[in-house]
């Protein structure tokens, strides 16, 4: 997405990853190479201490504890299901393409924002439809699903060819089985992200933006939004 003066690279990532995919290389490094700022979904605190600080808050609590095992939301509840599948399936969000770029970022000496805060995802969660997980289960470490490790491992490897069709095929499930679920989770977080992208193009520079794939695919994709706004925005890689 560009004008005269402003260029903002898109770059569809993969939250968990094995750490054996060679993503981070050519056009995509290229571009992230001559970016001046990094912009990701939000900015996770980077410690335990920290995360748990923030999930205390979150819950109202106050005064130091351990990290909380569960959370009473549905919609968190199914946060560490999927990301139990994921651990299963040998993935893990420390190598994912977010953290990876959170890194080299970091080393580089760039500066790294976020397009939202971690407290507002937290809230998004809370908001997701569904029955709160029962006590018991709300205190119990999350159990992987198979099925949801079989279709992280199916998207995963559209994702290492540059295909976003099966993430695409996910998230147009969601908008039709869940449609309150893709409107919190997608569709107004991407005209939000489409916003933030057309008040930047103001300032000249170039900013590599990185958010989850199912974000850039489907018909309220980002570039999507952007259009309905009159901004173009073409594939590089």
């Amino acid at each position: 997405v560009s004008d005269a003066d402003t260029t903002i690279y898109l770059f569809g990532t993969f939250h968990a990853l094995d750490g054996k995919s060679h993503w981070f290389d050519h056009a995509v490094k290229t571009a992230f190479d001559a970016s001046g700022e990094l912009v990701l979904e939000t900015l996770v605190p980077k410690t335990p201490a920290e995360i748990s600080a923030a999930l205390r808050k979150h819950q109202g609590l106050d005064g130091p504890a351990p990290l909380p095992a569960a959370q009473p939301s549905a919609g968190l509840a199914g946060a560490r299901t999927a990301m139990s599948s994921a651990r299963s399936a040998g993935l893990s969000v420390d190598k994912g393409a977010d953290a990876v770029l959170h890194r080299e970022a970091d080393a580089a000496g760039k500066p790294v924002h976020g397009l939202e805060p971690f407290a507002a995802q937290l809230a998004m969660y809370d908001r997701l439809p569904g029955p709160a997980p029962a006590a018991a289960k709300a205190n119990a470490p999350a159990a992987p699903d198979p099925r949801i490790a079989a279709l992280i491992t199916q998207m995963l490897g559209g994702w290492k060819r540059g295909d976003p069709s099966g993430i695409e095929q996910v998230i147009g499930s969601i908008r039709i089985q869940s449609p309150k679920a893709y409107r919190i989770l997608f569709d107004e977080r991407n005209g939000n992200w489409a916003e933030w992208i057309a008040h930047r193009l103001q300032q000249p520079g170039t900013v590599f933006v990185a958010v989850g794939t199912g974000h850039l695919v489907g018909q309220d994709s980002v570039q999507a939004k952007l259009a309905a706004r009159g901004i173009r925005s073409a594939r590089v890689n």
